[in-house]
């Protein structure tokens, strides 16, 4: 909720006649500090992901193995919902603290779950394991508030980049992990898990001090003091002009958007008008498709792929193999998305979602027809990683600026709930999949499920149908 024009945030100076704001530092400062975080929320759940398939396969069987990744993404997607809350209410601080401390919770229960056997609290562990997994997703959208709009997708795609260091080694160090926590006496493979809880707790402490003024309610703060003509709603970021920004090149320019009823920032806007908005915007559904169609793909076969190799790699080597082909797999969905931010910008959103179809569908050839062959798996895999950035990157750039400012936090929050509940779906049904009639079968039905959001971005946009800008 934009807050109204007499009140007072916790961090922030009175909203009447504010001082000053350097944006391009206060961006470059948030920036450095959201980075930092992503680097610690990386490693705690890619570290706890690389070996949570194979302990949920230990202890419940392989056909439950894809149910660890749904849990935790089902756990990331249902958080979704209160953390944009509190995102919307108090500002992006503490609805990413609150989420990492949810996620170290779950860490802390899935070793218990281990040590005693307990089915049950193994799942609610994995639950609660998504919220590391929910924070370091929001993340990518505090990058957004004070962003010029040429620089967009560029400073999210920085945020997303910056996991890469900590994904990339996490599935290497879970070895190390479960080594060194064994002579602790915990069980074998619930070691990284204990590590996650570690990294989430410390990334939870480092933004409570640290992410000082908060950028979402920064930016409502300098909106708020740029009129936008009658009716003095504002409905532009920080870093906008107070006339829209024109869409970048390649996307569609509209004539004349139609007029969409947007809810008053002084009611508050949830999950239910968010839907509203987005439905009624060609841009807005393109961003979310874009983001959940590219998350179900790459968690169905990702899932799945530890559980396969040890299909043909003795006991002994499995766990080193996983973390190198995860380790590149996570390095194709964040080292190069920077470059991926700086296409969205420079091509347009639309014309790199259509490049992250195309990606996504090699990589399921690619991998479905690997077999036993482990070097064309991890081509398979990398593919995969750069599709999902592609998808990611553009396709939550095109959202965040296809609706307007007050119901941005939760037009995101619901990206990311409906992101969730798709990979949760493919997570659920990949192990099944594949314990019935194998990878390869699961990486056609992976493909298939591209066609929707191939024929949604191809799908031409009509004119005065409200888009981008408002």
């Amino acid at each position: 909720m934009r807050p109204h024009l007499h009140e007072r945030d916790r961090d922030e100076s009175p909203v009447t006649s504010p001082a000053p704001v350097d944006v391009a530092s206060l961006q470059r400062r948030t920036l450095r500090l959201l980075c930092g975080t992503q680097v610690l929320g990386g490693i705690g759940v890619t570290i706890g992901f690389a070996v949570g398939a194979l302990l949920v396969a230990e202890l419940a069987g392989t056909a439950a193995a894809g149910l660890a990744q749904s849990a935790a993404v089902v756990g990331g997607a249902l958080l979704a919902v209160p953390i944009t809350r509190i995102i919307t209410g108090h500002g992006r601080r503490p609805g990413l603290a609150v989420a990492y401390c949810v996620g170290a919770l779950g860490g802390t229960l899935i070793v218990v779950a281990a040590a005693t056997g307990w089915i049950p609290l193994l799942f609610l562990g994995m639950l609660l394991f998504g919220g590391g997994s929910a924070a370091n997703l929001q993340a990518r959208y505090a990058a957004v508030d004070l962003a010029a709009p040429a620089r967009r997708a560029r400073h999210l795609s920085l945020v997303v980049w910056a996991t890469t260091v900590g994904a990339v080694a996490a599935p290497n160090f879970a070895a190390l992990a479960d080594r060194v926590t064994g002579g602790w006496g915990l069980p074998a493979l619930s070691g990284p898990f204990a590590f996650s809880a570690v990294a989430f707790v410390l990334a939870a402490g480092v933004l409570l001090v640290r992410l000082r003024p908060d950028p979402l309610l920064t930016a409502r703060r300098l909106a708020a003091a740029v009129p936008d003509g009658p009716g003095g709603d504002v409905a532009v970021s920080a870093g906008e002009r107070s006339t829209p920004a024109p869409p970048p090149s390649g996307d569609p320019v509209t004539a004349e958007p139609v007029p969409v009823p947007v809810p008053s920032a002084r009611r508050g806007a949830g999950m239910r008008a968010a839907w509203s908005v987005v439905r009624a915007r060609p841009a807005a559904r393109l961003g979310v498709a874009a983001v959940a169609v590219g998350h179900l793909v790459m968690v169905a076969v990702m899932a799945m792929t530890p559980v396969h190799l040890r299909e043909f790699h003795p006991v002994d080597e499995v766990l080193p193999v996983v973390g190198l082909v995860l380790s590149l797999h996570i390095a194709g969905m964040y080292a190069l998305a920077p470059v991926v931010g700086w296409l969205a910008d420079r091509l347009g959103r639309r014309a790199v979602i259509l490049g992250g179809v195309g990606t996504l569908l090699a990589a399921c050839a690619v991998a479905g027809t690997a077999g036993h062959h482990t070097p064309r798996l991890v081509v398979g895999l990398v593919l995969l990683g750069l599709g999902w950035s592609a998808t990611m990157v553009a396709g939550s750039t095109l959202l965040s600026e296809s609706v307007p400012d007050a119901v941005r936090p939760s037009a995101q929050g619901l990206s990311d709930l409906l992101m969730g509940l798709a990979g949760a779906l493919a997570g659920a049904i990949s192990g099944f999949v594949v314990q019935v009639s194998g990878y390869p079968v699961l990486t056609l039905l992976a493909a298939v499920a591209v066609a929707p959001l191939l024929a949604l971005a191809l799908r031409p946009v009509p004119v005065g149908a409200p888009d981008e800008e408002d």
